[in-house]
């Protein structure tokens, strides 16, 4: 079987398998939000924390929440790795240093799990454990209550009521993530991941010397980390770590669990707005983007000329052999159209076209399907805007859902997707501009410039997925990354739950015949064409300094 081949039948496989849990896991996360009823657990964490579940939030109300807990857990994480070395189980590695540990700890909780730091050789089983693996359930949760906060906007009327924060964040960890990653962690067990919590060992003898390895709770932080879209890996490998990934089989069932949430939420989405035809064009919209990155991604990395790659049988440099270039094209589109970050090849190596696809694929504000919850809210606000769009080309008045698009919104959408392009780009430039941030660059030139654009895009759209080329352990790019996940995450929270809020004081307006039809596919095509040209316009100018440049000089 040739590796085109091979990479296309991945590719129907991995289609095939997200399209068989589409409608049981949409419909039963709609179960989950709708419901009235509590688990016994969740009233016990209900009172222990002091919060009334049945009590509805206006938004900000429901804002306060989001910001007050994401707030303690970077406190709690920034002081578990600070006090590492006193801790039991810390495999010897001392308290991690402030700069890093405010990192650490942004990346976590802003879903981002941005890492510079070689995870084997830095951090102990508690911190693995008790601080990571526990932010990753809990950030995506977190993710997950905003844009199921944003879906009942659409839903209700005459009330600024959004439902109760403590509420989503409970149900979404208990009821969704944690039964999920549970039989992930469990497959991947079975598929040869590690799961143990073993000290550093010696393995084997390579060149003269050993190499040292530690144990860890791999397969369960793996499966929360795929699922969640998080991307922490327990190795500086990350997915490429046989020990996180080892066949091909776990590769393509690690991109299937980044997928099925985000994809999955559109169902979700179309079940609590009463029309699930709203959902499926979403879901065509996301489905559209993602597969044809996934073609150009292919396309690139099997088709650049130059004999040592024909050779090869497309650009195997920096790519696992276990994977091929198919299931590395594959996860590196799947990890940077979603808020996940994970990485199973080496993103830097790929050619300077592929490499301007993972740029790109970010730059959309992932929302292809995106993270769970920031993708299916960040693609409704290219939904408001896309009907905005059409309402001008007509002259009406734009609506969706039944809501009408005044002028707040609109404004409260332009906020959205302009606050993550201003940080990445002005940050970026200011890299640059710098005498002693652009020592942290591997490489010179145009391919320097993407490894500094790369590292932002990656922090501003809480991806966490790096070029690997750029040095960013230091001071400066720590803070200054930690900065931009920070506003990169809340902001546009900010800005969502206003949205909602505002939509859900609005009454009801009435289909009329000259109501745009948001379910047709003439609306995904607006919708696509609205997210590609706009994203364009903003970054088409970086990209050409630096990937473009690139690919077009090789």
């Amino acid at each position: 079987m040739g590796p085109v081949l091979a990479g296309v039948l991945q590719l129907l496989a991995l289609v095939g398998a997200l399209a068989l849990v589409y409608i049981p896991v949409g419909n039963y996360m709609a179960r989950v939000y709708s419901s009235d009823k509590h688990l016994r657990v969740e009233k016990w964490i209900y009172k222990g924390i002091g919060a009334n579940p049945n009590a509805e939030m206006t938004w900000p109300a429901y804002l306060r929440g989001v910001l007050a807990f994401s707030a303690v857990s970077v406190l709690f994480l920034y002081l578990l790795q600070r006090l590492q070395g006193v801790l039991p189980g810390s495999l010897g590695f001392s308290s991690v240093n402030p700069a890093q540990s405010f990192n650490t700890a942004v990346s976590f909780v802003t879903n981002t799990n941005w890492q510079s730091y070689y995870g084997e050789q830095t951090m102990g089983h508690v911190v693995q454990t008790a601080g990571l693996a526990v932010q990753n359930f809990l950030s995506a949760a977190v993710g997950m209550a905003v844009a199921v906060a944003l879906v009942r906007g659409f839903v209700r009327s005459r009330t600024g009521e959004l439902g109760n924060f403590w509420t989503d964040l409970v149900r979404s960890t208990l009821r969704i993530l944690v039964p999920l990653a549970v039989v992930a962690a469990v497959i991947l067990v079975a598929c040869g991941a590690i799961q143990n919590f073993s000290g550093i060992h010696e393995v084997g003898q390579f060149m003269g010397g050993s190499q040292q390895w530690n144990g860890g709770a791999v397969a369960s932080q793996e499966a929360i980390k795929e699922l969640g879209t998080n991307g922490g890996g327990y190795f500086n490998a990350n997915s490429a770590h046989p020990f996180e990934n080892p066949t091909p089989f776990t590769n393509l069932f690690e991109i299937f669990l980044i997928l099925i949430i985000p994809f999955c939420l559109t169902r979700t989405f179309g079940v609590l707005v009463g029309s699930v035809k709203q959902g499926y064009a979403i879901l065509a919209t996301m489905f559209t983007i993602w597969l044809g990155f996934v073609a150009l991604m292919m396309w690139t990395e099997f088709a650049h000329h130059g004999p040592a790659l024909q050779a090869a049988g497309g650009a195997m440099e920096g790519k696992e052999v276990r994977f091929g270039i198919g299931g590395s094209s594959l996860f590196a589109v799947s990890t940077t159209l979603t808020s996940t970050g994970a990485v199973d090849s080496f993103h830097s190596s790929f050619t300077g076209l592929g490499g301007g696809i993972t740029m790109l694929s970010m730059m959309l504000g992932e929302i292809a399907p995106g993270g769970t919850g920031s993708g299916l809210y960040g693609i409704l606000i290219m939904a408001i805007i896309a009907v905005f769009i059409a309402g001008l080309m007509v002259g009406r008045t734009p609506e969706y859902l039944g809501k009408k698009i005044g002028a707040r919104e609109i404004k409260l959408a332009a906020c959205y997707i302009l606050i993550t392009p201003a940080l990445v780009l002005v940050l970026s430039a200011i890299s640059l501009a710098l005498p002693t941030p652009p020592n942290s660059m591997l490489n010179s030139g145009a391919h320097g410039f993407s490894e500094v654009l790369y590292a932002f895009t990656s922090a501003a759209n809480n991806n966490g997925s790096a070029f690997a080329g750029l040095n960013a352990n230091t001071d400066w790019y720590n803070t200054m990354t930690g900065v931009a996940m920070l506003l990169g995450r809340f902001l546009p929270m900010i800005f969502v739950l206003a949205l909602a809020g505002s939509l859900a004081e609005q009454k009801p307006v009435p289909v009329t015949a000259g109501t745009l039809r948001t379910e047709k596919p003439l609306f995904t095509g607006l919708l696509v064409g609205a997210i590609l040209i706009i994203t364009g316009l903003t970054y088409f100018p970086a990209l050409a300094l630096g990937p473009l440049a690139e690919g077009l000089a090789s």
